[in-house]
């Protein structure tokens, strides 16, 4: 069989050939279907063996104590031999897997041959093919919990360990300090016992990611956003509990839950974090500080864990067994997500490569899981439940641009003439009222599916005709742009006849249904060389949200936008809520907040998220940017009535641009506040100032407004919210080849 070691002298990561373990009394042998990758311990133990031997040495001072004192006992030369020996060895990974019962020991009648178990230990649950596991290491998975997600119940326990000793309360408030994959469990752990969440974390993926799982607010260390959530909801007390699970040399952590914790607040110690603890801080407020050691106890008792001697319930409630049967519990009900942390699984073949890319950055990642062949029966269930185990990919199709591409000639002074493809509300309430009377603008024709509509919208905004007759309006050559602002179901088919009849075409959001629908617009702008084409994406044209942005300024590193849309409910009826024939309503409407958060990030998405609470039409959206930048769009129909539809946050570079449903904006640097001097007499949502520009581009023959490569992959994005949400894993933009 094949496993996974490490030569800690050399650094060498090898994927080995090595015996099938025997099946000894008190255990099972395994057969894995997924192991996962602990990031944070694993990763370190990598990384540690690629150090010199002094880098090593640094790295564990209890190791040096100990070879010290072998030299005392035993001499130089006998301790040199023991050391290099040891450390020109190999050495196992891992130690959470999940995997189906291939053989059972003497004195095992829990369970048996083919059932399905969740097992821990760095001597037991390693990345290898077969394992043998003792009776207290293993327990079987629970009906309904797919394989890879039960691969989680050793770093599930670790995260569920440190909350009980936290010792929360009902309606308590924590703080989770480093949002790896143990903090994104705990914080999710917590959440699901009733405990009010603020994470701390330097990626800014993050900190979005434990949001969308439940946690209330997540931040830099260095944010002020945190400090201030922490008073927001302690009343200026402080939290009840804080979690240390980052790593690393900083003593940041610690001199922060100082800082953020209340008096007498208690402070557990998971991860492996420098503890410099500031006297002061830690005695004025009598901080209880205590250590969770790994999946609970029994951990490190060989008795417990080899011989299988379990400690007795009504003394020990929770043993490392007992937590890793809760944390699968927990998973099959739903009460914490796992599927959410998984970045990427590899086939384990690729073991290898897998941690060579975590090592030097290619692959950043919560969580990576690890898929074993040899297909089990289980295993194969499990693809079939979940077969999104790699992220699914989106084609953003290729724009392409003809050399002979060009805006229609015009005749100079004469003014632009404008039809328009229906005439609903939309139009006659926010498009026709800035087009009508507007100098150099005629409106030429309009075009409905019943006689009085058409007539109707004549004798109101002035039209020179009115008809039904949609080829005679895109045969006209004095018409020089088509609006079109009928039903969703129709735009992406009006548009392609309105490019191939060579006219400039504003086609009201969204621009297509499918991604069918979006190729076909595109294959006419190639087929006719018009590329003269504008979606009404009116937000960024917004004149309050420009000043903002300008006001905000220029950012060096990546930026984190939070972007709440309190849609409501639609009435009964509603044309909105025919999903069938027009599309969802996210995707009917879902392209104006992209595109809003694009604009203020200066980038088009490459990968999108979405998940959906179960029982509701929300949804929340998680947005990647190039540049590291992410959006979080909470599009919910389950608010109040009453609250503001549309507010965001951008925060960047130690500044806050705070947007608030078009009518106030703030920017706070640290030093100053900027504040929108008056409040507009009414919500600018930019639709006056997107037609001039529109109109500007068809009379003088410029640029339109917005790339039709960003209209593109706004419109990729929106459309990979649904194949999102069915593969339950984010999807890829990829561009086109």
């Amino acid at each position: 069989m094949k496993q996974v070691v490490q030569n800690y002298k050399s650094g060498e990561l090898a994927l080995l050939d090595v015996p099938v373990p025997g099946c000894k009394p008190g255990g099972v042998l395994v057969r894995t279907a997924y192991s996962l990758i602990s990031t944070g311990t694993e990763l370190m133990k990598v990384s540690e063996a690629g150090m010199s031997m002094v880098g090593k040495a640094r790295s564990r001072p209890d190791q040096v104590a100990k070879v010290v004192q072998s030299v005392a006992v035993n001499g130089v030369p006998a301790t040199y031999r023991k050391v290099m020996g040891k450390l020109d060895s190999y050495t196992p990974l891992g130690y959470s897997l999940c995997g189906v019962v291939e053989q059972v020991g003497a004195g095992i009648d829990d369970v048996k041959v083919g059932d399905l178990v969740a097992c821990a230990g760095n001597e037991h649950a390693l990345h290898a093919e077969v394992n043998w596991v003792p009776k207290n290491l293993y327990t079987p998975v629970p009906d309904g919990l797919a394989p890879r997600d039960a691969a989680f119940g050793t770093v599930g326990s670790i995260a569920l360990q440190g909350l009980r000793q936290g010792e929360p309360q009902l309606g308590e408030v924590a703080l989770v300090i480093g949002l790896g994959l143990i903090g994104q469990l705990l914080a999710q752990l917590l959440t699901a016992a009733g405990v009010r969440v603020v994470g701390v974390d330097p990626d800014p993926e993050r900190c979005a990611l434990a949001e969308r799982l439940g946690a209330v607010a997540c931040g830099d260390p260095d944010s002020a956003a945190v400090a201030h959530a922490v008073a927001e909801l302690t009343s200026g007390h402080g939290v009840d509990q804080v979690y240390l699970a980052a790593g690393g040399s900083s003593n940041q952590p610690v001199e922060l839950a100082a800082r953020l914790s209340r008096d007498r607040g208690r402070v557990v110690d998971i991860g492996k974090c420098r503890l410099d603890l500031p006297w002061n801080a830690y005695y004025e407020k009598e901080l209880d500080v205590r250590f969770s050691r790994s999946y609970g106890p029994g951990r490190y008792d060989p008795e417990y864990e080899l011989e299988g001697r379990d400690y007795p319930i009504g003394h020990v409630r929770w043993t490392e067994r007992r937590n890793l049967a809760c944390f699968l519990d927990l998973a099959a009900r739903g009460r914490v997500d796992v599927g959410a942390l998984v970045s990427h699984v590899a086939g384990f073949d690729d073991a290898v490569e897998t941690y060579g890319r975590l090592k030097d950055g290619r692959l950043k990642a919560v969580a990576v899981l690890f898929r074993y062949p040899d297909g089990t029966a289980a295993e194969a269930e499990a693809d079939d439940e979940a077969p999104a185990v790699t992220v699914p990919a989106v084609t953003v199709p290729a724009v392409a641009r003809p050399a002979a591409a060009a805006a229609p000639a015009r005749v100079a002074g004469r003014p632009v003439r404008l039809a328009f493809v229906g005439a609903g509300n939309y139009a006659s309430s926010m498009l026709l009222p800035h087009l009508t009377g507007r100098e150099g603008v005629e409106l030429s024709a309009v075009v409905t599916t019943t006689a009085l509509s058409a007539a109707n919208a004549r004798r109101t905004f002035g039209f020179l005709r009115a008809t039904t007759d949609l080829d005679a309006v895109l045969g006209d050559p004095t018409v020089d742009a088509v609006f079109v602002v009928t039903r969703h179901s129709s735009h992406a088919d009006l548009t392609r006849r309105a490019l191939l009849a060579g006219k400039a075409v504003f086609v009201e959001k969204p621009l297509a249904l499918t991604g069918d629908e979006l190729a076909a617009v595109l294959a006419a702008v190639e087929e006719s060389g018009n590329d003269r084409l504008q979606v009404g994406f009116n937000r960024r044209f917004a004149p309050l949200l420009r000043e903002a942005q300008e006001r905000f300024g220029a950012r060096t590193g990546p930026a984190s936008l939070r972007y709440l849309v309190n849609a409501g409910r639609l009435d009964h009826g509603s044309w909105y809520l025919r999903a069938g024939s027009e599309g969802s309503r996210f995707t009917g409407e879902g392209g104006h907040f992209v595109d809003t958060a694009s604009r203020l990030l200066g980038a088009d998405p490459v990968s999108v998220y979405a998940v959906s609470p179960p029982g509701t039409d929300d949804l929340q959206v998680v947005l990647g940017y190039p540049d590291g930048s992410t959006a979080t769009l909470s599009y919910v129909t389950s608010g109040a009535p009453g609250f503001p539809k549309e507010t965001l946050d951008l925060v960047a570079d130690g500044r806050v641009l705070r947007f608030d449903d078009f009518v106030r904006a703030s920017v706070y640097d640290g030093r100053r506040r900027w504040v929108s001097s008056r409040l507009p007499k009414a919500r600018d949502k930019g639709q006056s100032a997107e037609l001039a520009a529109f109109v500007k581009a068809v009379r003088t023959g410029g640029p339109m407004p917005v790339p039709l490569e960003s209209l593109v992959s706004t419109t990729a994005a929106t459309l990979a919210v649904p194949a999102s949400l069915a593969a339950g894993v984010p999807v890829t933009l990829a561009a086109a080849r």
